[in-house]
């Protein structure tokens, strides 16, 4: 079977992304694996040493009723389609690119949570044009 993978974060670009791949999974009869990837906040080097965040089980947890959410949101009108949800804590340019490697495509928003809204492109869209090894999608924001 295809697999179709999306960034999902929970942006409206994001959002809109998860309805594209889920449109198109339907014409290709494929599953959609919705990635969400989630870094650490930076961590600050102090006089005494490097300051480390652990990574707990709550924030994972959060991750992945995040993702949860916004899958069973955007994907109840897909009934029929198979969503496969991937939580990944790391880069979100480097998990869509290692996910993507046996994929059709990689479908992402223009922009995401973070970044300034007046680029026409974000950091991990930017990153996926290069990097991807399949044919990305890069869905336009509703304002775009």
């Amino acid at each position: 079977m295809q697999k179709i993978v999306v960034g999902v974060d929970n942006s409206p670009g994001a959002r809109r992304a998860l309805e594209w791949a889920l449109d198109e999974a339907a014409l290709r009869d494929a599953t959609v694996v919705a990635v969400h990837a989630w870094q650490l906040p930076y961590v600050l080097s102090t006089p005494l040493g490097v300051v480390s965040v652990p990574v707990d089980d709550d924030a994972t947890a959060e991750a992945e009723a995040e993702l949860a959410a916004v899958i069973d949101e955007v994907a109840a009108a897909h009934p029929s389609t198979p969503v496969e949800r991937q939580v990944v804590l790391g880069s979100p340019a480097a998990a869509l690119i290692e996910e993507g490697a046996d994929a059709q495509l990689i479908v992402v928003g223009s922009r995401g949570r973070g970044g300034f809204a007046g680029l026409l492109l974000g950091s991990v869209s930017h990153q996926l044009a290069h990097h991807a090894p399949c044919p990305v999608v890069i869905v336009p924001s509703p304002a775009d």
